[in-house]
């Protein structure tokens, strides 16, 4: 399981990397790896709003469909439009290409909910 010691993670399985007041967010290579190939990902447009806990969007695999939930509130300013034609991407690098969204961080407080890589691999193994 690659869990990239320098971002942080909610307890659905979401990955989030901070640079300065902006936050980068996908699923975890856990998370993709359970839901099998992923087939269509539901994304929020630049300008919605997401709030800490809240579903923002849906990835469909051939297993099944996932709720996206927000590991921190703010304004979408950036999507992966790429996902729309290239969704294996999240399968292939979830870290990487496969990222979702960029959120403008209305509460860094909220930061502090998240887990660290250690914390992560502990509640789902390695």
């Amino acid at each position: 399981m690659n869990v990239p010691a320098e971002l942080r993670y909610s307890e659905e399985h979401e990955w989030v990397k901070t640079e300065g007041s902006q936050a980068t967010v996908g699923i975890t290579d856990f998370a993709q790896s359970e839901l099998g190939d992923i087939v269509f990902v539901e994304l929020p447009q630049v300008g919605d709003t997401i709030t800490f806990g809240d579903p923002f969007g849906s990835v469909e695999s051939v297993k099944t469909v996932s709720e996206l939930y927000a590991p921190v509130t703010g304004k979408v300013v950036k999507v992966n439009d790429g996902l729309n034609d290239a969704p294996e991407k999240i399968n292939e690098s979830p870290y990487g290409d496969g990222w979702m969204i960029v959120v403008e961080i209305e509460n860094a407080d909220e930061l502090n909910k998240l887990w660290s890589a250690d914390k992560y691999k502990e509640t789902y193994g390695e």
